[in-house]
């Protein structure tokens, strides 16, 4: 679900004092994306998806990324009613939980 060597690799990157903020921003910038898509906002799904499949892949949410991808393409091809919005959220919430419990367990 996580690709924690991603993490770790960002963090080293970035340095131990930014990670924190690097990850608060990430959540701030995917949860407004995600609220719109829960609200039913969907004028600009394959755009939004890209950007949540980006955003997702640098902090290693592999899992994610990868639903995001699938529907990204999905919306490309003008098949938006296909994109299982529902499952790209609960996986979110899912990999966010993952995540947070992985950070305060790994550093």
């Amino acid at each position: 679900m996580i690709d924690w060597p991603r993490v770790t690799e960002l963090r080293e990157e970035v340095g131990a004092e930014d990670f924190g903020e690097v990850v608060e921003i990430f959540l701030e910038e995917v949860e407004e994306v995600i609220g719109k898509l829960q609200g039913g906002d969907h004028s600009q799904l394959e755009q939004d998806l890209h950007f949540l499949k980006g955003s997702a892949l640098n902090l290693g949410f592999e899992e994610f990324s990868a639903l995001c991808l699938k529907g990204e393409q999905k919306s490309a091809h003008g098949k938006t009613e296909d994109v299982d919005i529902p499952a790209i959220i609960a996986n979110f919430e899912t990999s966010k939980s993952a995540f947070l419990t992985g950070l305060s367990e790994k550093f």
